[in-house]
């Protein structure tokens, strides 16, 4: 599908650090918008309904997959999220950049369905700073951080299938790689003709 708008699949283990690096990135670009996916799981700390995730009951998430409503779901940790398509396409089509933070499996499934969507996984500098960040934040159980590093190593297998990979070990420099991407893809030739289609006619450029 030819908008355009950008669409940039951010995916990393829990604890890797993905959504600071993206509240970082929005802060520093206003033409980067959150996509914001549903999910059966309670808030946590601070979120809000409508911010971080539309928070749903397990009722509501049933229907909205019946009706078609998300162009993916996926089970993660216990709890169901899903992205709802019309809102992502509706972004795009007026030109803006559209980030979403997903897990591994459904930003494959969005790939099949927005074939310029670029993707991006977040990689931890080691197993050791992954243990110490999920303990760190204080959320979870140690159960629960043990299933999180289990999971963990069944999402880092999928690397390989995403475009770009950023390894968050000191936070400014990842920072600084995912900002590079996200600027890097604005100027590539389908890019450029979609975002600056103008142009591309007034040269005759095809």
């Amino acid at each position: 599908m030819d908008y355009p708008g950008n669409l940039f699949v951010v995916a990393a283990p829990s604890g890797t650090g993905k959504s600071s690096l993206v509240n970082a990135l929005m802060q520093l670009d206003s033409h980067v918008q959150p996509s914001v996916s549903h999910t059966t799981r309670a808030p946590r700390g601070q979120e809000k309904h409508g911010r971080e995730y539309f928070f749903t009951s397990e009722t509501e998430f049933d229907a909205m997959v019946t009706a078609g409503v998300f162009m993916e779901w996926a089970l993660v940790h216990g709890h169901r999220y899903g992205t709802s398509r019309k809102a992502i396409e509706e972004r795009v089509a007026q030109g803006a950049d559209v980030v979403l933070e997903i897990d591994f499996q459904g930003a494959l499934q969005v790939k099949s369905i927005f074939t310029n969507a670029v993707l991006i996984f977040i990689l931890p500098p080691s197993w050791e700073e992954l243990r110490s960040r999920l303990e760190r934040r204080g959320e979870d159980s140690a159960e629960t951080i043990a299933l999180r590093l289990q999971n963990a190593a069944t999402e880092m297998k999928q690397v390989s299938q995403f475009d770009f990979v950023i390894i968050n070990e000191v936070f400014d420099s990842a920072l600084f790689d995912l900002k590079a991407i996200v600027h890097a893809q604005r100027l590539k030739f389908a890019a450029q003709r979609r975002a600056r289609a103008e142009i591309f006619t007034a040269l005759n450029i095809t």
